[in-house]
C-alpha cells in the first residue's frame, strides 16, 4: 500500500518526518510476526546488510538509543544518521544526511492479533530534493516499498525458524 502524506504543518512534527519537504513518502505492510520480533529485526541496525540487499554496510556508535549515530552505505551513498526517537517496540525515527539531502525516516509498529502492521514514512529536504524532486520521489517510493518487503521476509523467516525450534 503506497500513500502520499500531505499536511499543512510548517516543519517537522515531534519525532516525525517533515511533512512540507519537497519529497515525502509513506508505505505500510502487514507482517506475520510478533511486534517485538519485527522491532528486533528493524533495530538490529548493524545486521541490516544480512537481510536487506539495498544496504551494503553499517557501523554504529553506541546502542539503539536517542542520539546514537550510525553510518551506512546504500547504493553509491554513504549516509550518516542519528537516532532521534526510540520507543521500543513501537516507534523509531532517525535523521540522515547524504549528497545535500536531509532525510527523516520514521517506523511505527502496531501489534494486531499476532501480526504487526509496520508503517513507514520519510521526507527529503534540501536543495538537491528541490531540484531533483520527481526523480527522488520515485527513488523514495521504491525504497520504502522494497525496505518493507525485505523486513517482512526476514521477520517472517525468523518467526518460522522459531516455530521449527519449538517443534
Amino acid at each position: 500500500m503506497k500513500t502520499r502524506v500531505i499536511q499543512d504543518d510548517a516543519g517537522p512534527a515531534e519525532s516525525g518526518i517533515n511533512p512540507v519537504a519537497p519529497v515525502v513518502g509513506a508505505s505500510a505492510i502487514e507482517i506475520a510476526a510478533a511486534r517485538e520480533l519485527v522491532w528486533d529485526v528493524l533495530t538490529g541496525i548493524e545486521r541490516w546488510p544480512s537481510w536487506n540487499p539495498d544496504v551494503k554496510s553499517v557501523s554504529m556508535d553506541g546502542g539503539v538509543a536517542e542520539g546514537s549515530v550510525f553510518r551506512w552505505k546504500s547504493g553509491a551513498a554513504t549516509i550518516t544518521s542519528t537516532l532521534e526517537h526510540v520507543e521500543a517496540p513501537r516507534r523509531v525515527a532517525w535523521s540522515g544526511k547524504a549528497f545535500g539531502l536531509n532525510a527523516i525516516h520514521v517506523y511505527a509498529l502496531e501489534a494486531r492479533d499476532g501480526l504487526t502492521l509496520v508503517h513507514t514514512e520519510e521526507s527529503y529536504d534540501g536543495l538537491v530534493a528541490r531540484v531533483f524532486r520527481s526523480r527522488l520521489q520515485k527513488t523514495l517510493d521504491d525504497a520504502l516499498e522494497g525496505g518493507l518487503q525485505h523486513l517482512k521476509v526476514e521477520a517472517e523467516r525468523r518467526t518460522a525458524h522459531l516455530g521449527e525450534r519449538r517443534s
